[in-house]
């Protein structure tokens, strides 16, 4: 799940199609007929070292998909806030079956964090989030034939090449069958959404039977998961995400992902922890403002780069790390210091049109709050002198009509 800015598992849990960083796909048209494409990866999986076997079991017989083509170009952005969003994938039901969860699996778990440093409500949360715990099985759709439709089509191609190569390798490997590979539309399965190249690449077999089952076996998916996050550079023993409290004045322009000061600095500039005491030591922190001054505050640590390489979404990533520290006995997040107002998908097309015409962002305006928006957000507030939170206001825009 964790390359795309939407998340097939949030909408089918109740949540929704999360505008994040990832680019919006390029309008494109597909030439030559799937038969002949496929005739040609065949070849192509062949020089990479996959069985004829193994392509024959898995390839013979699949036909292009167009209900996968109108799934992907239907995917509408709407536009929620993070108190929004983390509220409802958080609510209490979800929030206590993990506590149960981790009561449950409490050797599992503990086994899991001595094999990869990721603790207990890291992998729960995650699990929560991704399938609620397994209720949701991920749809009922071959992921083979559904990968390949993506990879024949034109507009991530390359993404879903690279998932289809490792469905085959799932395959030729003896850990599921073509047939047993049933997910959502996306190409994602298990109770912790894989993608087919992350499932070869970081599966374990963690109940010793011989085969990385992530379907079928608990321990396996589990596993899987917090070993993904340790491949993405978890660091065992570290935070990831600590709330905070923000002074009424500071320099805004310090917060965002691709900052980081010393928590002594953060403390010097008035930041101050919600639970308990913040440390004025040298461990680096990034000053989080998922909805800007106004909302939630957190410091993101190294660690937190683990959730945006799982999802490129930055509200999701932020929830999944929310929800881990939740787990792991931290409050309910606070409102924040006022009352931000979220833009609608309309107003944020018209300040990225705004933004484009003034050469502080490139690309269309698509109405998707992402990091590059953001970021051009934070030049346009610094060039209009108010508080740049990188978060976008209806005064910001009036500014901008105006030409300031």
């Amino acid at each position: 799940m964790r390359r795309w800015a939407w998340t097939a598992a949030a909408v089918a849990l109740g949540g929704i199609i999360m505008a994040g960083s990832a680019e919006a796909a390029p309008r494109c048209r597909n030439t030559g007929s799937f038969d002949v494409w496929m005739a040609a990866f065949k070849k192509e999986a062949l020089s990479q070292g996959i069985s004829q076997r193994a392509i024959s079991s898995a390839l013979d017989g699949v036909t292009f998909d167009p209900a996968i083509i109108r799934r992907d170009s239907g995917q509408a952005v709407f536009q929620q806030s993070f108190l929004q969003f983390a509220g409802r994938m958080t609510a209490i039901g979800r929030y206590q079956n993990g506590l149960k969860q981790l009561k449950a699996h409490a050797p599992l778990l503990a086994r899991i964090e001595q094999a990869t440093g990721v603790p207990p409500a890291v992998v729960v949360a995650l699990w929560g989030l991704e399938s609620d715990y397994g209720a949701y099985k991920g749809g009922t759709y071959n992921i083979i034939r559904a990968v390949a439709t993506l990879a024949y089509d034109c507009r991530r191609s390359a993404f879903f090449r690279d998932q289809l190569m490792g469905a085959l390798r799932i395959v030729q490997r003896g850990d599921l069958r073509a047939d047993q590979m049933i997910g959502n539309w996306a190409g994602e399965l298990g109770p912790t959404q894989f993608t087919p190249s992350d499932y070869f690449k970081h599966g374990l077999d963690f109940d010793g039977d011989g085969r990385v089952d992530m379907i079928n076996s608990l321990p396996d998916a589990l596993a899987s998961a917090a070993n993904l996050m340790k491949s993405f550079g978890w660091q065992k023993g570290q935070p990831w995400l600590q709330e905070v409290r923000v002074p009424d004045k500071m320099p805004w322009e310090e917060s965002g992902l691709d900052i980081q000061h010393p928590r002594s600095q953060w403390v010097k500039w008035g930041v101050s922890a919600v639970q308990g005491k913040l440390a004025a030591d040298n461990l680096p922190a990034s000053l989080v403002l998922p909805m800007g001054r106004l909302g939630p505050a957190f410091l993101a640590y190294p660690n937190f780069k683990s959730y945006t390489e799982w999802n490129a979404a930055f509200v999701y990533a932020t929830t999944a790390a929310y929800f881990g520290t939740r787990l792991a006995g931290a409050p309910v997040v606070s409102p924040g210091n006022g009352q931000p107002v979220v833009p609608t998908t309309e107003q944020i097309q018209e300040l990225q049109r705004l933004l484009i015409a003034r050469k502080l962002l490139t690309g269309e305006a698509d109405g998707r709050l992402g990091s590059q928006t953001r970021a051009a957000v934070k030049q346009a507030q610094l060039k209009a002198g108010l508080p740049a939170d990188a978060y976008p206001t209806a005064e910001l825009i009036e500014r901008l009509r105006g030409g300031r």
